[in-house]
C-alpha cells in the first residue's frame, strides 16, 4: 500500500473535523483493489467530525477504485468526479455521499479557481 494513501487516511483521522462536511452524517468505505486483493479504508462523518479505520463494515456509500488511482486523487493529481465519469472509479450506495466526500480531496495545486481560493479560506 502506498505512504501516500495512509498518509491522507491518517490526516483525515488526525483532522477530527472537516467544515466542508458540516451538514454530513454518513459512513463511507473506500475499497482499493489491486488484483484479488482489497485493502478497505472506512470513514465515520458526524456532522463534520472524522474518524477513520481499516473496517470491511456496510456503509451508505462505496467507492471502488485502484490504489494508483487513489494515489493521484489524494496529490491532486487526478480529479474523482472526472474518474468515476471515465469509468475508473465506481460508486454503489448514496451517490449525493461520493459528491460531498470528493471535497476532502486536494484539488490540482496548479489551479486559480474558486475551489482552491475556499480551500485556502477554510483551512
Amino acid at each position: 500500500m502506498s505512504e501516500a494513501t495512509t498518509a491522507f487516511f491518517k490526516d483525515l483521522d488526525r483532522r477530527g473535523y472537516e467544515p466542508l462536511l458540516m451538514r454530513a452524517t454518513a459512513t463511507v468505505r473506500f475499497d482499493l483493489h489491486e488484483g484479488a486483493h482489497t485493502t478497505h479504508w472506512f470513514l465515520r462523518i458526524d456532522r463534520g467530525r472524522l474518524r477513520v479505520s481499516r473496517e470491511d463494515l456496510e456503509a451508505d456509500a462505496v467507492i471502488g477504485l485502484s490504489p494508483a488511482l487513489f494515489e493521484e486523487l489524494a496529490a491532486g493529481r487526478e480529479h474523482a468526479i472526472a474518474a468515476s465519469l471515465r469509468g475508473d472509479l465506481r460508486v454503489s450506495g448514496d451517490p449525493r455521499l461520493f459528491v460531498q466526500v470528493e471535497r476532502l480531496f486536494p484539488g490540482d495545486p496548479r489551479a486559480r479557481g474558486p475551489r482552491r481560493a475556499f480551500e485556502r479560506e477554510v483551512r
